[in-house]
C-alpha cells in the first residue's frame, strides 16, 4: 500500500511537471540559459528504468568487482551474525526505546521518502525550482527501484528475522508478501535511509552536510540490529543497495547534463598510456 502511494505521488508530479514544461517561459535577459538532458518527466523515467535493469550487460571490470566486493562482504558479514546478537541482546531493553534508535528506525520506514518526495515535489510545483524537481525526482526514482529490488530478494531468499530464532542461516523462501517474518534479507529500513542519505548528499555541496546526511543511515542500520529485526549481514546489504542505487540515479542526470552542456568530468588518475604505461593526474 505504501509502495503503491509513493508511485502514485511520482507520478503525479510527473503529469503536473511535464505540462507545466510545455508553458513557455522567458528568463530574464541577465540570465544565461543553463543547458540540461533531462527533463525530469515520465519519457525519461522509462527510459532511464530500461537501462537501469538492463545495466549488468553493460557493466565494466571495476562494476563486477565491486559487485563481488559487497557480495563476499556480505557473506564474510554472517559470521558475525550470531555473536553480534548475543552482544548487543544483552542490553537491548535498556535503550530500545530511545530517541537514536526510534529515530533511526523512522528514517527507514516507507513513509519517510513519501514525505520527502511529497515536501520537495510540492515545492517544485509551487516555485518552479529545478533543483526541488531534481530531487523530488532523484528520491522517487531511487525508491522505487530500491523497493521493487529489495522486495524481490526478500521473498525469493526468504531468510528468518533474528527474533524468530531459528539462527541466521535458516531460509524458508516464499512468495507470500505477508510471511515478513521470514523477509530478514537484506533490511528494507537500511536501503531506505542509505538511498535517501545517497541522494541528498549528491544534491548538497558543503562536505560537512554531505557526511551529516549519512547519520541517520547510519542510525537507521543500527536500530534494526538492535531491536532485533535484522542480522548484521543484512544491513550491510540494505545499505550497499541503498548507497548504489541512489548513486546509479544521481549519476545517470548528471551524464545527461555534461553531455547536453558538452563537457565531460575528467577528474582523477587517468591512464594516458599503455606502452610506455603512464598515468596522468587531471583536475576539474
Amino acid at each position: 500500500m505504501r509502495l503503491k502511494l509513493l508511485l502514485s505521488l511520482f507520478c503525479l508530479t510527473l503529469f503536473t511537471s511535464s505540462a507545466l514544461a510545455q508553458q513557455p517561459t522567458i528568463p530574464p535577459p541577465t540570465t544565461q540559459p543553463v543547458q540540461s538532458g533531462n527533463k525530469y518527466d515520465f519519457p525519461q523515467f522509462f527510459k532511464e528504468t530500461g537501462a537501469f535493469f538492463t545495466q549488468p550487460a553493460r557493466w565494466a571490470l571495476d562494476d563486477w568487482l565491486t559487485a563481488g566486493f559487497v557480495g563476499a562482504t556480505t557473506v564474510l558479514a554472517t559470521q558475525a551474525d550470531q555473536p553480534v546478537r548475543d552482544v548487543v541482546q544483552k542490553n537491548s531493553g535498556k535503550y530500545f526505546y530511545s530517541a537514536p534508535i526510534v529515530f533511526g528506525r523512522i528514517m527507514g520506514e516507507l513513509y519517510t521518502p513519501v514525505a520527502l518526495f511529497g515536501g520537495f515535489a510540492t515545492y517544485s510545483l509551487i516555485t518552479g525550482d529545478v533543483k526541488a524537481r531534481k530531487i523530488a525526482y532523484e528520491l522517487g526514482q531511487a525508491s522505487l527501484y530500491g523497493g521493487a529490488f529489495v522486495f524481490l530478494t526478500k521473498i525469493l531468499v526468504g531468510r528468518s528475522r533474528p527474533f524468530v530464532n531459528e539462527g541466521y542461516a535458516h531460509f524458508r523462501p516464499s512468495f507470500s508478501i505477508v510471511d515478513d517474518p521470514y523477509h530478514s534479507f537484506p533490511s528494507g529500513h537500511t536501503t531506505i535511509s542509505f538511498l535517501i542519505a545517497t541522494v541528498l548528499s549528491r544534491n548538497v555541496e558543503p562536505l560537512w552536510a554531505k557526511v551529516l546526511l549519512y547519520v541517520p543511515a547510519v542510525l537507521t542500520a543500527t536500530s534494526r540490529v538492535y531491536q532485533d529485526q535484522h542480522w548484521t549481514s543484512d544491513v550491510i546489504m540494505g545499505s550497499a543497495i541503498g548507497y548504489f542505487f541512489g548513486k546509479w540515479v544521481v549519476d545517470q542526470h548528471e551524464a545527461n547534463d555534461d553531455a547536453a552542456a558538452g563537457t565531460k568530468d575528467k577528474s582523477g588518475l587517468q591512464i594516458t598510456s599503455f606502452v610506455p604505461f603512464t598515468v596522468s593526474l587531471a583536475l576539474k
